[in-house]
Formats: C-alpha cells, sequence, structure tokens
C-alpha cells in the first residue's frame, strides 16, 4: 500500500473511531464528571441526592426563559446558564425520575401562553418584551409547583429552591409554622409586606399567624416561631409549656433591647425600651436571657455615626456585631454549614442556669473572648461607639447567643393549668407534668437581626446568614435538616477577593485622607474670609484688600493662600491615586489575558524549531 492510501485511510479510520467514542461517551457517561470547581457548584449535595432518589413519581421540571430578552442583561443569562447546568445534573443523576425540558416563551408563542398559566413571572425589560425566568414543576397526579423568577442575587439558594419544590412536589403538605411576633415585619398581615425572612418562611412553609391574645395554638402545628413577643400571660406561657411536652417543637428570638420592634428603625433615637424573655418557661428549662445587652469589640461591626464635627463616618460599633462561622458549632445541622457571618444588633446572652436532668444546652453561637454586658435601657437608644466603650467592662469567657434545648422536659406549671384569661376559655387538653418525648428547642438572643437592614443589601441579596440561620432552623425541626444545609452552598460567582481587598483599602485611605483634608480645607477659607473682610474695611484704603491688616495678619494671609492651593493639590492628588492600584492590577491582567496565550505558543514554536535545527548526532 502506498504511503499516500495509507495516511488517508488511517486518518478516516481515526475520525471514524473518535466520533463513534464520542457518541459512546455520551451515552454512558452522560452523568459522569469531574467537579474541580472550589465551591463544588456541580456536585448535588447529599440533600439533594436523598431527595431524588425518594421520588416514588416522575416529575416533570420546565425551565422557562426568554433567551432573546435576557441577552440584554448578562447577570441574568449567566445565571440562567447556571440554572440549565444545575437542571441537567438534576436529570442525569435522578435515574430519570427527574425530567428536564427548555421553553422560549417568545410573545405570543404557545409557550408564552404555558408560562403564563403556570403562574411565571412577566418581568418588564427594558424592550417591548417582557422577560420570563423560572421553573415550572408538575408532578405525576398534575400537582403545579412553580419558582415564578429565578432573580440572579438569589442564587445562593438556587439548589435548596429546586429540591424544595422537588421534595413538595412528592410530598405536597407542606410544614405548618405558627408565627407569633409583636414585631411590625413578622406580624404583617400579608408576608409580602412584611419582612424578607416572613417571605422566605412562606415561600417554604405553610404559615399560621398566632394573634398575641391567643387563647388556644393552632392545631397541627409542627413548628412554633415565637419572636419578640407581647408580653406573654401565665396561661398563654402554660399554652406554650404543654405544646412542647406533647412533643411541640419551637424557635425563640428574645431580646432585652430590640430597637425595631416600636419604629422599626435600627438607628432611630427615639424608639423606646421593648424587652423580651423567657420567663418561667426559661427557668424550667435551665437557661435564662441575660437582663443586659451585650457588646463586643472583637467582633464589632462598621456602622455610619456622626462625629462631633458633623461628618458621618463608618466606625466599629461594639453593639453591633458580626459573628463570623468559625463562632458556630461546627456539628450542629442548623449552623454548621453556615458560611457567612451573622450580624446582631444589641443582643442578649442566654445564660445556663442548673438545667434539669435529662436536659441537654448545646450553644450554637458564641461571641467573642471578651464582650460585655450594657444596660439594657441605654443600649436601646442610639449609643455612640466612644459611650459603648466608655462603659465596657471585659466580662472573663465567651457568651451563648443562640442555643438549642434538648431532652425530656418537665412542665413549668407544676401545681397545674393556670386559670383562664377570660371567661370563655377553656383548657384544650389535660395537664401533663413531663414530656411524652424529648424537646428539642432554638433560643436566639436577639431579635434585631432578622430585620431586613441587617442582612440584605440594596439590590435585595443577603449579605449575612441572618435569614439562613431562621430558616435552618424551622427546617431542621421541621423534619428538614438535610435540605437546610442547602442554603449555604457557594455561589457561582465568585468575587476578586484581590480587588476588593485593594478597592476596601483605597476607600478608607481616600476617605480618610478626603475628610482630614476637606476639614483643614474649610478652617483655612474661613479665616481666610475673616481676614479679607478685615483688610477690605470701609475706608480710605477700601480698594486694597490688605492695605488695613498688620503685618503678621498678612503673613498668615499669605500662607493661608498658599495652604488652600496646596490642600487642593493634595485632594486631586488623593483623587487620582483612588483607583490607581486597581487600574494597574487591570492593566496587567488584560496583558496576561490579551498575550499570554500567543507568547507561550510561540515560545513553543521557538523551542520545537531549535530542537528541529539542531543538527543530529552522527549514529555510532
Amino acid at each position: 500500500m502506498k504511503t499516500r492510501r495509507y495516511l488517508v485511510l488511517s486518518t478516516l479510520l481515526a475520525g471514524v473511531i473518535l466520533l463513534a467514542g464520542n457518541t459512546a461517551a455520551q451515552k454512558l457517561l452522560a452523568g459522569a464528571r469531574i467537579d474541580f470547581t472550589d465551591g463544588r457548584l456541580y456536585t448535588l449535595s447529599r440533600a439533594t441526592r436523598t431527595t431524588l432518589a425518594e421520588i416514588s413519581e416522575p416529575v416533570d421540571l420546565t425551565f422557562a426563559y426568554a433567551r432573546r430578552t435576557g441577552q440584554a442583561y448578562p447577570a441574568v443569562q449567566a445565571h440562567a446558564a447556571r440554572v440549565r447546568e444545575l437542571l441537567a445534573t438534576y436529570e442525569s443523576q435522578s435515574g430519570g425520575r427527574i425530567r428536564v425540558r427548555e421553553i422560549d416563551p417568545s410573545p405570543f408563542s404557545e409557550a408564552e401562553d404555558e408560562a403564563l398559566a403556570a403562574g411565571i413571572s412577566a418581568i418588564e425589560a427594558s424592550g417591548n418584551d417582557p422577560l420570563y425566568f423560572g421553573v415550572i414543576g408538575r408532578s405525576a397526579v398534575d400537582d403545579v409547583r412553580i419558582l415564578p423568577f429565578l432573580a440572579p442575587e438569589q442564587e445562593l439558594t438556587l439548589e435548596y429552591d429546586l429540591t424544595r419544590m422537588i421534595a413538595r412536589l412528592n410530598h405536597p403538605e407542606p410544614p405548618r409554622v405558627g408565627v407569633l411576633s409583636a414585631l411590625p415585619g413578622m406580624s404583617a398581615p400579608d408576608p409580602a409586606g412584611g419582612y424578607i425572612l416572613l417571605q422566605d418562611l412562606a415561600r417554604s412553609f405553610e404559615l399560621e399567624t398566632v394573634a398575641d391574645d391567643f387563647s388556644a395554638l393552632p392545631d397541627d402545628l409542627d413548628v412554633l416561631l415565637v419572636a419578640h413577643p407581647a408580653p406573654l400571660t401565665s396561661r398563654q406561657e402554660w399554652l406554650i409549656d404543654q405544646y412542647l411536652l406533647r412533643g411541640g417543637r419551637a424557635v425563640f428570638l428574645v431580646d432585652p433591647a430590640a430597637k425595631t420592634a416600636v419604629t422599626g428603625d435600627v438607628f432611630g433615637a427615639g424608639n423606646e425600651l421593648a424587652r423580651s424573655g423567657l420567663g418561667r418557661l426559661g427557668r424550667a428549662w435551665g437557661v435564662e436571657l441575660s437582663p443586659d445587652a451585650l457588646a463586643d469589640a472583637a467582633y464589632a461591626l462598621p456602622v455610619p455615626v456622626e462625629t462631633a464635627r458633623g461628618l458621618v463616618e463608618e466606625l466599629a460599633h461594639p453593639l453591633f456585631v458580626g459573628i463570623p462561622a468559625g463562632s458556630m458549632n461546627r456539628e450542629d445541622p442548623i449552623t454548621a454549614d453556615l458560611m457567612r457571618v451573622v450580624n446582631f444588633g444589641a443582643p442578649g446572652a442566654l445564660i445556663p442556669d442548673s438545667p434539669p436532668d435529662g436536659v441537654t444546652l448545646t450553644p450554637l453561637i458564641m461571641s467573642g473572648p471578651s464582650p460585655s454586658f450594657i444596660d439594657a435601657g441605654s443600649a436601646a437608644r442610639n449609643m455612640q461607639p466612644a459611650d459603648v466603650l466608655r462603659a465596657y467592662r471585659s466580662l472573663p469567657a465567651p457568651q451563648a447567643l443562640a442555643m438549642r434545648v434538648s431532652g425530656r422536659l418537665v412542665s413549668a406549671f407544676p401545681g397545674g393549668a393556670p386559670g383562664a384569661d377570660a371567661p370563655g376559655d377553656t383548657v384544650a387538653a389535660e395537664h401533663i407534668r413531663a414530656g411524652e418525648r424529648s424537646a428539642e428547642i432554638i433560643i436566639i438572643a436577639d431579635a434585631d437581626f432578622i430585620a431586613d437592614e441587617f442582612y440584605i443589601a440594596e439590590g435585595g441579596g443577603a449579605v449575612a446568614d441572618n435569614g439562613a440561620l431562621v430558616l435552618n432552623a424551622v427546617d431542621a425541626l421541621a423534619g428538614g435538616g438535610e435540605l437546610s444545609r442547602l442554603r449555604s452552598r457557594a455561589p457561582a460567582l465568585r468575587s476578586m477577593t484581590r480587588i476588593d481587598n485593594m478597592r476596601s483599602e483605597a476607600e478608607e485611605q481616600y476617605f480618610r485622607q478626603q475628610a482630614e483634608l476637606e476639614t483643614r480645607l474649610t478652617a483655612a477659607q474661613t479665616r481666610l474670609a475673616e481676614l479679607q473682610d478685615t483688610g477690605a474695611g470701609d475706608g480710605f484704603f477700601a480698594g486694597d484688600p490688605e492695605a488695613e491688616l498688620s503685618d503678621e495678619e498678612r503673613v498668615e494671609l499669605a500662607s493661608l493662600r498658599a495652604d488652600i492651593l496646596d490642600l487642593r493639590g493634595r485632594l486631586r492628588d488623593t483623587e487620582r491615586d483612588y483607583r490607581r492600584a486597581i487600574d494597574r492590577l487591570e492593566v496587567s491582567l488584560k496583558a496576561i489575558n490579551i498575550w499570554g496565550g500567543p507568547v507561550l505558543v510561540a515560545l513553543a514554536g521557538v523551542f520545537v524549531w531549535r530542537r528541529q535545527k539542531r543538527p543530529r548526532r552522527a549514529a555510532l
């Protein structure tokens, strides 16, 4: 066989083998992948795999995405790719239990009719066509659940939302959660008018509002969420006591100085002191809420504070603390997978107080090593950081900000049920003195931390794990502990840490220098105006601005003018230097990205060429 014919045939045969191998690999290795991403973005969690394995009937997921409209928004387009890849992973690893299809709801199409009929939101876009971006889930018995709009800023909870929807399609009845709260954002009649946390709870659970004057708790509650309630009567405490002894689960958010309880204004000076506590229930469990608020200089958050000079500066405020993940219990499922800080505002401390036999108190979140108690009345007002530091008296050990109470409880009412609050109240059930089974109670010593301004950015995304902490607690007590782990998955879009750090340092230096220079400039200009007014006078020398000044004042005037010119120049230099380091890094990255590949290829070519040109040694 001639050499040329051999090369042609071998090339064709290699192409056929490559094509057949790719086709076979697509069929045989459809669900196989190696995930090299830092956050394991393409690896389904154990909770998701368990949910997929428990599906009894196939579930159909329809991804509705208006491609043409979405192309105008890079964040939406990137998030759509992430959703598409995640849905493909669900389908490939479900063993045929999940069936995925994608529709493009273009205007006046059948796909648009399907999306609108299911309830997918039509979001107004910059053009004439609306943006559709959601998921429709259908079970074998035609039960329908939707994710109406997949906001890119909610990417952290994407896997949780999808897995929760699939779990609800497999088990249609969601857990029932009773909400007892005096906070305006948690007692809104419509969750859409309350806190973001209330809206998130409504998405995952069936909420039942418990009125402040309740005379009985709703039937069949899976979890009772008590978030800074109004003062409870003995009868109401007894109802909660009996609910817990009969196997009920509860989450308590209590606060010695809830700044948001009255006006909802975190930094408002007009807030009255609003305290909630555990009362005789806590004494029966062996835990007390501290009467004072807790300040923590180690984890103090920067907050805007008006200084004596009238400027607003970002200063570390020990009453506003951000507890990092390292100070949380990494073994309890409620806090084990939280990755970001939890921000608290003038929290209290949970103090163990001789828990009864069989009851275990497990700290979930701890303060820094040397916190300090601050008078609750003062903490509820708008204390300045300097005032807090003057009253700071370091404690010898960290304090618990969140705690789990578990075990068989005894009644807080050993003498039996108290009298009815009203003549019409009746005893719902016989009084029991000891728990029928082990209780599970989560206590968090703050109520302000669930307010939107503590963890929700202006764009609507969460910047801290405040909401995830409460949702995890409710989920875990309702029986969905594994699902709660999904709320803290790593984001697909990772921030550029080095640039973020450089920008933060540059901003801090810039604003500090700018404030200092502007203060000096204002003082110099004020003094200059005084001297010029004095020099101008109103007599014979009115046309000469320096004629009526003494020699010392003339020297001072010249010096002030020189200082003002110098300060103005330094301000301009500071503004130019603000982004200089970031711009240099940007230029370097562009050079590497644009020229790095061609330069490496060129060097490799030169290396191969030199190897070929090197004279071969004569064979021995």
